[in-house]
């Protein structure tokens, strides 16, 4: 196909804030681009799709329905490495590709893990707010020396996790449904059962995708199942939680603090019950937004959108 003859709609916000090479490359390779900056829904997306060829998409709902009115589209790139908003049954049937970039965000996730982390054991937030309002007293924080740190997940992103953890003298546990035994031995992480890191975890932190099988996971039972006084951390997808179970959970204190970045409806609402806890950190899904992770994300998503548009493999495809 002629590049110079392909629309290609952008709708991630960040794409090429930090590097506008990122723009100007791909508005010289094709004929048009659209941009987008923001989530947009299936029904936002059927008026958009359209004689578009390509799409490099953010958490964009690419459901079938969206899809059925893509007559030209022959590429999804997610900015990013989450699918679970793209039918892709739906894209398969239509011949479709769908790439994502795995591996561009893994490095900021995992650093905005330990930030949360630290956060819940030293209660940062809440200790700046008090200071600020002129009611500040010393609270006495938790260490993570001496610790049990609970990775739920151990692929890219609870690999940079572990190993951003090994200098805090802590017990790190991770279950993985496909364990990396050669890299949980070099690096001192002992492999359990996901009931088990459940139960003898002081700090879990969430790193699994949204399956079947994970939607959901997080639920009452689980959370009965989980040291009393722990903490939970989940930079993954906010599907994976019952958010009243766990608001329920925090409210009886059978769990100390919860750190979010992510949740099942995005932005939450105002008045969502997790933000009205004090014992809640709530940031807006902003885990591979360093400009790092931005860029990297970006430099693939455009060359996997380029590659399929001139009938060429990509690098990273999903279906």
């Amino acid at each position: 196909m002629d590049l110079k003859s392909c629309r290609v709609l952008v709708t991630p916000r960040s794409y090429g804030v930090n590097d506008p090479r990122l723009r100007t490359a791909l508005e010289e390779a094709v004929g048009e681009v659209i941009y987008r900056g923001r989530i947009h829904t299936s029904k936002e997306l059927q008026e958009l799709l359209p004689g578009c060829h390509g799409f490099i998409a953010g958490l964009d709902e690419i459901d079938r329905a969206a899809l059925e009115t893509a007559d030209q589209l022959k590429v999804i790139a997610r900015y990013g490495v989450g699918v679970d908003n793209v039918d892709l049954a739906a894209a398969r049937e239509k011949g479709i590709v769908v790439t994502n970039t795995p591996g561009a965000n893994s490095g900021a996730v995992a650093e905005l893990t330990i930030g949360l982390m630290l956060s819940l054991a030293r209660s940062i937030p809440q200790a700046n707010a008090a200071l600020r309002a002129g009611t500040a007293t010393r609270v006495e924080g938790i260490s993570l020396q001496g610790k049990t740190i609970g990775l739920l997940g151990l692929g890219a992103i609870g690999k940079q996790v572990a190993r951003r953890l090994q200098g805090f003298e802590c017990t790190i546990l991770a279950y993985d449904p496909v364990p990396d035994a050669r890299f949980a031995e070099s690096h001192g992480i002992t492999l359990c059962s996901q009931e088990e890191v459940v139960a003898r975890s002081d700090f879990l932190s969430l790193h699994l995708p949204v399956l079947p099988e994970t939607r959901g996971m997080v639920n009452a039972d689980f959370l009965a199942r989980m040291k009393p006084g722990a903490f939970l951390i989940n930079t993954a997808r906010g599907e994976l939680i019952d958010e009243t179970a766990l608001a329920d959970a925090l409210r009886s204190g059978h769990l100390r603090g919860a750190a979010l970045d992510v949740f099942a409806t995005e932005p939450p609402p105002p008045d969502h019950p997790l933000l009205a806890l004090p014992q809640v950190i709530a940031t807006p899904h902003i885990g591979a937004h360093t400009d790092g992770a931005m860029n990297m994300m970006g430099w693939m998503a455009l060359q996997d959108c380029l590659a399929v548009l001139r009938g060429e493999e990509p690098a990273h495809r999903v279906v």
